[in-house]
């Protein structure tokens, strides 16, 4: 797999945001990468040196809609979510803005 296909998006959520402040960034990644697929796509798309990798199996929501008097149940699709802890005094910055430190 080539690094942009384990990383999906960044996740921005208050959150996430607080934990950037402890050098920790969240992002939605492939549900089969491995942590270590995981530490080098941040390694090589950042350019930064990650300590940790923590990774969540996110299962999604049942929701259920009411449209012209028919119930019909859904689900939101599951995900796989990335916790990465860099190396103290770098940062992620995101098309030259800098979303985690707002």
């Amino acid at each position: 797999m080539q690094a942009h296909d384990v990383i999906l998006s960044p996740r921005i959520t208050e959150k996430s945001m607080g934990n950037a402040l402890g050098h920790q960034y969240t992002f939605t990644v492939h549900p089969s990468a491995t942590k270590t697929q995981i530490r080098h796509a941040i390694e090589e798309i950042f350019s930064v040196n990650v300590v940790n990798v923590n990774t969540v199996n996110v299962r999604g929501k049942k929701r259920t809609f009411a449209r012209k008097k028919v119930r019909t149940a859904g689900k939101q699709p599951d995900f796989k979510k990335a916790i990465v802890t860099l190396k103290a005094g770098q940062k992620i910055e995101l098309g030259g803005v800098n979303y985690f430190e707002q």
